[in-house]
This record gives structure tokens, C-alpha cells and sequence, in this order.
């Protein structure tokens, strides 16, 4: 007798590792296996990941999380991944040409300067929603061109992270990527929702190598049954921010949703047409023909790794919400972590970290505090910026804040977050909303979920969060970061 396909099976390749999660057919989690992934720093400001490594994980995860279970009762497999991670590959040998070069990387930053110096970035932003700034995957793409070598012979294929786990998941059958990935590759025009021939000739990127661009809820192909012990389609395909805000059920204008990863990612749904911002932030592609305004922080939980990895001062994430309560007041301390620039509003890759306004009694306690209060005034910069942007286009406000990634298991900063943006913050039952979104894409390919509606029934609120720090405190203690953020810029 066949398996009942009563299961679904999301990969979430993010930056720092690489997880496989087992989900049944009402997106409730059943298994879950991460794998930490190596990070790579040829140069200052340069970061790389193996592409191979990166395949042997995620082939290790799923195996682990579908160990001892019939394969067979997997409906659909979903992707999400780190956007704008680049790389080239030989299709004959299957074999990667060079490291990934991660979102992170910047080594795009002259070549991007040059540009907007030459007056195109209105040109490249009213074409794809971006600014010019090498967080993108085209002077990445372009880097590579350039310097490896066979990247220009005619079997080299390019891709960010979900096209290189399809390719090798389908064993090479499949070359696609979906319009969420398209869209962070400043190659891809928003209007009309295919690669742009003006951009592809400005980056010296030939249209062959590129990936066949599918909506997020579409196919992408089977898994080469000898991988998983069976031939499970591949139904559901996102970036993982446009994915997270899929789990987050933000379906309609105005929903917004915040995900504290390694940076710090706020969308806000807009609707079916294509907007633009005025207060430098994105328009980027939701999954199913939607759109919304990103705003990117580079560092959000990246700078807690910091504390641990290189000053010491915690020994694990967990420890920052008790240093953080214990702390002083420690009045004019804000600490910049622009360790790899400043991403929305300012966009100013050269800017680099700061801690301001140290003082004899501060101490390790008081620098967490402020490294988590940066990451809450980094959101509030986002949330400024949207409101702007939505009052502009006749758009409804911005409803309550929805939060997931690691940092969201931390009732301080979740209460510090709605104290310092005035906005409350929801946090979900199930935080892992960046591989749900994934999974429900997956499902809804697959018919285990009727339509958005049955998926927005299912999300549940753990805890809501409602400002209590007054307005004018509020105020003056941005007002405060901004000031900091000036001294660094």
C-alpha cells in the first residue's frame, strides 16, 4: 500500500547554517537538524562559503530528519536560503568554479561607486526596485566573470543558493531559481518580471548562464529518488525573507514582519503593484504575484555572536537577556555595529562599528544592553522609513510588528523592541517561520493547504509585547542613536 503523503520536508540554508525541518500536513514541526556552517574571509570586508559543504549539509539534514520514515510520505519539499550569496558552476562536472560570494561580501564596493558616479542608480532602481550597493548579486556575478577562470566558457551556470541545491537535488535536470531570489540580483526587472537585457549587458552577464525564473509556488523538479529514497517534488521555493513573511501569514498591505537572523529583515506587504520607495529602502517580489519595501540590516544577531566570539564577554546567546536586565542606565552609551557597513536607510558600505560614550562604569553588562538596543533602533530606522514610504502611496498603516529568528526568544529584547520602535511586537508559536513559509509553499503546491486564508487560520501568537516606555523617552533616546550613527557615517 502507497505512503500517505501527510508530510512536508523545508531546507533552510541560511549564513551561518545550514536546517532541515520535518513538518506534518498542518505545518506543525516533527523533526528538525542543523549543521553550523564555515564561515571564509579571504580579505577585510570579503566573505565566502564552500558551495560544497553547503550541499552535503542540507543532504545530511534531510536524511537525518527522515531517517527511519518512509520517504514516501513526503508531499512536497520546500527551499528557502540566504538571498544574493553568488556563485558559478560547470554543468558537465556539476563542480563549483569558485567560493560562494556571500550577501555579506563587499568587495563590489568600488564598482558600485563608480556607478552611481556615473549617475545609473535611478536607472538600476526604478528597473529593479535596488540601490546600488554590492549587498546584490550582480557585481558579485560580475567579480566572478572577471576573475575565475572557465567562468566564461559556454557550460558555466550561475546561481544564488536555492539554484544550487535544485540543480544538485534533481541530479542537473533543473536550472531555476523563483522571482523572490530574481529580485535580489539587480538583474531582474520588477515591471516586467524577467532578467533585463540593459542590465545584463552593464554587468557582462550573459543571459545563458542564468536561471530559468519560476513563480515561489511552482516546479521545480523531483529529488533524484536515489538522494532521499524517493522522487519528491520540489513545490515551494524562496528567498528567506520573502519566505518568513509567508509564514508569518503577512498576506495583506500593511502586514509586516521582522526576522533577527544573522541581519535584521523587515517587509512590509504593499500589494499587487510595484512600489517604489522614496526613503531609500527596496522593492523587492513576495511568492505569488505580491510585492513589498525591505529594509536590510546587516548586523542583528550577528552582533551577539561578536560578544561571544570575539570579546568573550558571553559565553552563549542566552546569557545576553540577564546582562542585558542587570545592566545600569549607562546614559549616552550606543554602541554602531556596522561591522560591514550600514545597510537601509544609509547604504554606506565603508562606514565601520563604534562604541560611543563609554564611560569608568561601564561594563560588560551595559555594552550587551547597548549591543541589543542597536539592533531595536536599527528596526525603528526600518519602521520610519516604511511609514513614509506607505503614507506616500495612500497605503494603510503598519499593523503590529510580527518577529522570528533566534534573538525573538528573548522576552527582553522582544519588550525592549516594542519600548524603542512604539510598535507591539507579535511573536509566533513557531519562531522557525522562515522554513514554514517554505513548507506552506510546498503545500499549497502539493493541495495539503486549500489557499492563503487556510494558512493565515493557522498562525498562532505566543506572546504579544505592547510598548511601555513613554513617547518622549522613546524619542530622546533615538534621537541619541542617530547622533551616534552620524559620528560613524
Amino acid at each position: 500500500m502507497p505512503a500517505r503523503k501527510s508530510c512536508l520536508l523545508a531546507i533552510d540554508q541560511g549564513t551561518t547554517s545550514t536546517r532541515a525541518i520535518l513538518f506534518d500536513g498542518t505545518g506543525r514541526p516533527l523533526r528538525s537538524h542543523a549543521v553550523p556552517l564555515r564561515q571564509i574571509y579571504p580579505a577585510n570586508g570579503w566573505v565566502e562559503h564552500d558551495p560544497g559543504e553547503i550541499w552535503q549539509a542540507a543532504l545530511t539534514c534531510c536524511r537525518t530528519v527522515l531517517g527511519g520514515r518512509d520517504a514516501g510520505e513526503v508531499a512536497a519539499i520546500g527551499i528557502t536560503n540566504q538571498r544574493e550569496t553568488s556563485l558559478l558552476w560547470d554543468k558537465t562536472t556539476g563542480k563549483p568554479l569558485h567560493n560562494a560570494i556571500v550577501w555579506q561580501d563587499r568587495r563590489g564596493a568600488a564598482r558600485c561607486a563608480a556607478l552611481k558616479k556615473r549617475g545609473l542608480e535611478p536607472q538600476i532602481s526604478r528597473k529593479t526596485g535596488l540601490l546600488l550597493d554590492p549587498y546584490f548579486s550582480a557585481t558579485k556575478l560580475e567579480w566572478l566573470l572577471k576573475h575565475v577562470k572557465g567562468a566564461k566558457v559556454r557550460n558555466v551556470a550561475f546561481g544564488t543558493i536555492d539554484s544550487w541545491l535544485i540543480w544538485n537535488l534533481t541530479k542537473g535536470q533543473v536550472h531555476a531559481t523563483d522571482v523572490t531570489n530574481a529580485s535580489r540580483t539587480m538583474l531582474w526587472n520588477l515591471k516586467s518580471r524577467d532578467w533585463d537585457g540593459g542590465l545584463l549587458k552593464l554587468f557582462g552577464v550573459p543571459r545563458a548562464i542564468l536561471p530559468e525564473v519560476r513563480e515561489s509556488r511552482g516546479d521545480f523538479g523531483s529529488a533524484d529518488p536515489l538522494l532521499l529514497g524517493a522522487a519528491i517534488p520540489i513545490l515551494g521555493v524562496a528567498g528567506d525573507q520573502q519566505a518568513a513573511s509567508f509564514g508569518q501569514a503577512c498576506f495583506a498591505p500593511g502586514d509586516v514582519k521582522s526576522t533577527y537572523g544573522t541581519g535584521c529583515f523587515a517587509l512590509v506587504n504593499t500589494g499587487k503593484a510595484v512600489p517604489r520607495s522614496r526613503n531609500r529602502l527596496l522593492a523587492t517580489a513576495l511568492a505569488q504575484e505580491q510585492y513589498a519595501i525591505e529594509g536590510s540590516i546587516f548586523i542583528a544577531g550577528a552582533v551577539v555572536q561578536w560578544l561571544r566570539d570575539e570579546l568573550g564577554v558571553i559565553a552563549g546567546a542566552a546569557e545576553s537577556q540577564a546582562l542585558a536586565k542587570s545592566a545600569k542606565p549607562a546614559e549616552g552609551l550606543y554602541f554602531v555595529p556596522a561591522f560591514t557597513g550600514l545597510g537601509a536607510p544609509y547604504w554606506q558600505p565603508d562606514a565601520r562599528g563604534a562604541i560611543l560614550g563609554l564611560t569608568r562604569d561601564v561594563g560588560k553588562a551595559e555594552i550587551v544592553r547597548a549591543a541589543l538596543d542597536a539592533v531595536c533602533y536599527q528596526t525603528r530606522d526600518l519602521l520610519e522609513a516604511m511609514r513614509r514610504d506607505m503614507s506616500a502611496a495612500g497605503l494603510t498603516r503598519l499593523r503590529a510588528l510580527k518577529v522570528d529568528g533566534g534573538m525573538v526568544a528573548n522576552d527582553w529584547f522582544c519588550q525592549r523592541l516594542a519600548d524603542l520602535t512604539g510598535l507591539a511586537v507579535d511573536r509566533p508559536k513557531v519562531t522557525e517561520t522562515t522554513a514554514l513559509g517554505a513548507a506552506y509553499l510546498a503545500g499549497l503546491g502539493a493541495g495539503l493547504f486549500r489557499d492563503n486564508a487556510d494558512i493565515a487560520a493557522r498562525w498562532a501568537l505566543d506572546r504579544r509585547f505592547k510598548p511601555a516606555l513613554a513617547k518622549r523617552e522613546r524619542d530622546r533616546l533615538y534621537a541619541g542613536w542617530n547622533d551616534a550613527v552620524s559620528r560613524v557615517r
